[in-house]
Order: structure tokens, then sequence, then C-alpha cells
């Protein structure tokens, strides 16, 4: 199953991504779990949260994913939602 993580980042957090940015893109590619993922952009370009498209097995796999990126532990985060999804096209 696919499961959507739209995150958005704490305001002011900018300092909080940059230092993590390289343990989380090293976490994305180390696991077989992502079919997609990019940063969330405001209207000047600037990174302020995250969508992840994550293929597992079951709710309780993309929770456990999404705890132990490390923008998580490193409380980037004001909000995370798992969802559901169906890809239609791609």
């Amino acid at each position: 199953m696919f499961v959507a993580l739209i995150a958005h980042d704490k305001p002011g957090a900018l300092n909080v991504r940059q230092e993590n940015r390289p343990a989380h893109l090293e976490y994305l590619k180390s696991t077989d779990l992502v079919a997609q993922a990019g940063p969330l952009l405001d209207a000047s370009g600037g990174m302020i949260g995250s969508l992840i498209i994550l293929e597992v097995e079951d709710m309780a796999q993309a929770e456990a994913w999404a705890d132990a990126d490390p923008y998580a532990k490193a409380g980037l985060f004001q909000s995370v939602t798992l969802t559901h999804w169906n890809r239609v096209i791609g």
C-alpha cells in the first residue's frame, strides 16, 4: 500500500532542517520504502515541509518509518499526517 506523509515544519526551523538534511537524505536512501520524496516549498522557493510517498505493508510500518526519520527525531515538524494514498497515474 502507498502512504502519503505530509509534514509541515515548525516556524523558524530552517536551521534544524538544514542541519539534519544529510542524515534525512541518507535515511530516505537507506530504506526500500520510499517511492517518491521532496520538500514542500513556500512562494519564494524556501523549504517548509516534506512530502514522502511510502510503499509499505501497513500503516504501522509507515508510522514506524516516520518516527525514525532524522527530521522527526530533531523535532523539525509542527505537524505530520500519514494518509493511505491510491496511485492512479504514474
